[in-house]
Formats: C-alpha cells, sequence, structure tokens
C-alpha cells in the first residue's frame, strides 16, 4: 500500500510510503526536451547537480523515446479499416486517451502487422468470453501497449506525436549507470498504471519496490516539465 504525502516546497519533492519504508521524490525540472536531444547533457545540466549516492533515477520513457527519435508524426498517419474496427473494441478510460485514438491503433498495426493484429482480436474477443482480459495484448506483443501519444492534453507539439517503446530499455539504464554511477528505471506511467520498461541490472531484484514508489504516477510530463525523478 503507498501513503502519499505531498510537500509545497515549490511542488518538487514528494513522499511516498512503501511497505512501512518512506522515500522522497525529487521532481527534476527540465526545459521542453527536444527531438534526439542528447540525453547525456540533460543528465549533465538536471540530473547531478541533485544527485547523492544512494538515489535511484526514474525516467519517463516518453523522453527517452523523444530522444531516441522513436516518435510517428500524425501527419502521416491515415487509420484503415482495421484500426477503425479494433477502436471500437478496446476499453475507454475517462482521463486517458489509451488506444481510442484510430491513428494511434494504426501505428501499433503498423508494429506488428496486420494478421498477427487480426489472430489478436480473434483471440482477445474468445478468451475474453471466459473473463480473461489482456489476451489481444499479449497475442499482438511487440511491446504496442506501451505506444503512447496523440494525446489532446499533451504539451505541444507533442500532442501531434506517437511515442513507440525506446529501444534497449535495460541497456539504456546500464550505461547510465556505468557512466554516472547513477541506477536507472525507465518507467511507463499514465493514469491506469505504472510499469518498468527498463533498469540497471544492479536494482533488477528491487523491482517491486521502485515501481511501489511510483505507483501514483508523480512524474511531471506536461507543462510541469519533471520528466525525471530522483528517489531517495
Amino acid at each position: 500500500m503507498v501513503y502519499i504525502t505531498r510537500l509545497t516546497f515549490m511542488n518538487t519533492t514528494t513522499t511516498a510510503t512503501f511497505e512501512g519504508a518512506k522515500f522522497e521524490r525529487i521532481h527534476i525540472h527540465t526545459h521542453l526536451i527536444s527531438l534526439k536531444e542528447d540525453f547525456d547533457k540533460i543528465i549533465q545540466k538536471y540530473v547531478l547537480p541533485e544527485f547523492k549516492k544512494g538515489d535511484v533515477m526514474a525516467i519517463s520513457e516518453k523522453v527517452v523515446s523523444i530522444c531516441q527519435g522513436k516518435v510517428v508524426h500524425i501527419s502521416v498517419v491515415k487509420p484503415g479499416l482495421l484500426a477503425r474496427l479494433l477502436v471500437k473494441g478496446v476499453r475507454k478510460y475517462e482521463h486517458d486517451i489509451g488506444f481510442s485514438h484510430p491513428a494511434k491503433m494504426q501505428v501499433a498495426i503498423w508494429q506488428v502487422g496486420e494478421l498477427r493484429m487480426i489472430l489478436a482480436m480473434i483471440g482477445g474477443s474468445i478468451t475474453r468470453l471466459f473473463g480473461r482480459h489482456g489476451d489481444f495484448w499479449r497475442i499482438a506483443g511487440n511491446h504496442i501497449s506501451e505506444i503512447d501519444g496523440f494525446n489532446p492534453k499533451a504539451i505541444p507539439p507533442f500532442d501531434e506525436f506517437a511515442m513507440l517503446p525506446p529501444n534497449e530499455p535495460d541497456k539504456f539504464c546500464n550505461d547510465i549507470e556505468a557512466k554516472y554511477g547513477i541506477p536507472t528505471i525507465i518507467i511507463d506511467g499514465n493514469n491506469i498504471n505504472t510499469e518498468i520498461l527498463g533498469m540497471s541490472d544492479s536494482i533488477k531484484d528491487k523491482k517491486e519496490l521502485y515501481r511501489g514508489i511510483l505507483l501514483d504516477n508523480p512524474m511531471g510530463q506536461g507543462a510541469e516539465l519533471t520528466p525525471i525523478i530522483l528517489i531517495r
């Protein structure tokens, strides 16, 4: 169980209690990070001045994808018949666009192909009749559930982009720790759920701990400009 206490110091620090232990979460303010920006420079400018030995850095997957250039602009996406059909069957959320946008579903189709998406639709529909959920995404595979974007509430210009999952997330985290001594995790967080997509090998035995600390999705990925958190 996570209990959150928000502090008032410029809204840059929060605390989380997980299984009886209390942790500080230092929200790192950045500029609006642009496509293919050098993430090393972001660490050097914003993270290193705040980092203390023992801290763990959590990064929004969106920032990693943006720096890697793994994005698709909506102007190149024309949803096909299959995409428009599939969005009719996905779960709708009040405060999250999910996969209800046909263009976002079309991007997912591009990642796995129409045949596999059709098989996922059939398989997911069958198992749902027996009370099992999530098989559509499991059958489709290729991490398409991690695709984000085309969200009208996102900060411009990224309201016009879909973000694909980062390349080699574990390697990305291990490279940061090797270079800067900062254990790192990549978080896919939204109003629905929070998952760890990648993390340094040195802290993999604490995956559930760090997921629990960030379960309320505390990162400010919009106008707050705090897509990086130091856990202390």
